[in-house]
């Protein structure tokens, strides 16, 4: 398989970069479209490149009610995820609404693996959101109350998304783009009207599309197949670079320069991000860790599809790194492949 040749670590850098770079080039649309357009114009062109690619509407048809409900679920998530986002950047540093991002997700990693690790990560996390809150709550109120509501989002999409990707009755990309598809009709209401300029501008129109590609599809695929190979331990601190991403884009793109409070605040982030650990154990019990040599690699057999080995080093069982918090959710189930 293609994929298999890629080093995670490389869908993983991908991922980060697009993560952020998308809504950079958003922020650029300011002038051309209100936050809550481009928004729209995200979605949107999300939405047709997975109608176009995968069809999600035909397996969707043969699956259960309940899986039918994450679908809509997420695509609710998505809507507000995405309008909360960009009425944030729209008024903070992306760095700032990036770090904002990841405290929740802390937060519930540390209620469900209680250690003096995630304790001191919540720590960290917290004085960085405050320094960031601090800096930024007498001049944009608004601006961090939308930081905090995208952050909430933010985890919820964690949990939804990771019941797609372990539903055994829908691919994962399937489900992400039938989710997509909800999230159009549900954010339409909000930001369609706000769209309408760029409707007719060429220019507009083709940013959009490409903050669309950029945003909500590159990135979310890359992520999928970095999650598939990559050990908990290596995401988890892959993932602490994410703030960091944000703000040397927010740097480059956006000529937002931190003030030193920013960048205390950021750091702190980026280390508690760093430190935090999901309780390996609860999830581990029930999966094979059984070995097998492949091209003189020792690689584990993978609940998700296929064998994951990084250097030539044995990997643990396939990486959650949010497996408390789907546990907390309502458990894990075997998923299915990425290229089904």
């Amino acid at each position: 398989m293609r994929a298999q040749r890629v080093r995670p670590e490389l869908y993983f850098v991908g991922s980060a970069v697009f993560h952020y770079l998308g809504p950079a080039f958003a922020v650029l649309l300011f002038g051309l479209v209100a936050p809550l357009g481009v928004a729209w114009l995200r979605i949107a062109s999300a939405a047709a490149v997975f109608a176009l690619w995968r069809k999600p509407w035909r397996p969707l048809r043969r699956v259960d009610p309940q899986t039918k409900r994450l679908v809509l679920a997420l695509g609710l998530v998505f809507a507000l995820m995405n309008s909360c986002f960009y009425l944030a950047i729209d008024r903070l540093p992306l760095g700032t609404v990036a770090a904002i991002e990841f405290l929740p997700v802390i937060g519930l990693a540390a209620l469900g693996a209680r250690t003096t690790r995630n304790v001191l990560a919540l720590v960290l996390a917290s004085a960085g959101v405050y320094v960031l809150t601090d800096v930024r709550l007498e001049g944009e109120p608004v601006g961090v109350a939308f930081a905090f509501a995208n952050a909430v989002l933010f985890a919820l999409y964690i949990v939804l998304a990771h019941r797609i990707a372990r539903n055994t009755a829908l691919n994962r990309i399937d489900g992400l783009g039938a989710a997509m598809l909800v999230a159009l009709v549900a954010i339409t209401p909000i930001g369609g009207a706000d769209a309408a300029p760029a409707l007719i501008s060429p220019v507009a129109l083709a940013a959009g599309l490409g903050v669309g590609v950029a945003s909500s599809v590159v990135p979310y695929v890359f992520d999928q197949l970095a999650m598939a190979r990559l050990s908990r331990a290596t995401y988890s601190l892959l993932v602490s670079l994410l703030p960091a991403t944000a703000t040397v884009i927010g740097v480059l793109v956006l000529a937002q320069i931190p003030s030193r409070s920013e960048l205390l605040g950021v750091a702190l982030v980026i280390a508690a991000v760093a430190v935090h650990r999901e309780a390996a154990g609860r999830n581990e019990g029930s999966r094979s860790t059984r070995q097998q040599v492949v091209h003189g690699e020792c690689v584990t057999p993978s609940p998700m599809g296929g064998s994951r080995a990084i250097f030539g080093h044995r990997l643990g069982p396939r990486p959650d790194p949010y497996g408390s918090i789907v546990e907390q959710a309502g458990g894990a189930r075997g998923g299915d492949r990425l290229d089904a």
